[in-house]
């Protein structure tokens, strides 16, 4: 496999600069090209905090992609949803294996007590969802929300953002997100 080509595929198809990949992964930009240029050879923990970035699973990224002349699926079960998570949130991605997927659809699932973590975050696009069950804060720059089963958000995730289980119960969202072209 032509790790740094796969590389260069998969962050053009997330329409992510070098530098906003590195941004999110905790390297330099100039790795990433060093890399996608097949100059280097990332170990396994590189490669791993490169497709965090994503997030993307080591898995995913040795799996082979389907031939484009394939027919597209259209059913993704719930085993064919792979884990895009870290820690003890899940994100289901739904699509995973859509050809050109131009969104990124996830079910998520966060436990009690659980949140993204102290730091907000932010990337290119936008981000919208609904609360299926349990109760969500969003921190969304300086304002915070509350919301409950049926409740729904959109925003510019160019805002730093930050998501926080709040109820006594698991938190299960579906969510949706396209960046924005660069």
């Amino acid at each position: 496999m032509d790790i740094g080509l796969r590389l260069k595929t998969i962050r053009l198809q997330a329409k992510l600069s070098q530098r906003e990949l590195a941004k999110r992964s905790g390297v330099t930009n100039g790795f990433i090209s060093q890399v996608e240029k097949n100059q280097v050879s990332p170990s396994i923990g590189s490669l791993k905090k490169l497709l965090d970035g994503f997030p993307m699973t080591l898995a995913d990224f040795f799996a082979e992609e389907e031939a484009a002349d394939a027919i597209k699926p259209v059913v993704y079960r719930a085993e064919d949803q792979p884990e895009r998570g870290t820690g003890n949130i899940s994100y289901r991605l739904i699509g995973s294996r859509f050809p050109g997927r131009h969104i990124t659809l996830l079910r998520e699932t966060m436990p009690i007590g659980a949140d993204t973590g102290p730091d907000m975050i932010s990337h290119p696009g936008q981000e919208c969802g609904v609360v299926i069950e349990g109760r969500l804060l969003l921190v969304v720059g300086e304002r915070h929300f509350e919301l409950g089963p049926g409740d729904g958000y959109y925003f510019d995730s160019t805002e730093p953002h930050r998501f926080v289980n709040i109820g006594d119960k698991e938190l299960h969202i579906v969510s949706a997100s396209q960046p924005q072209t660069m």
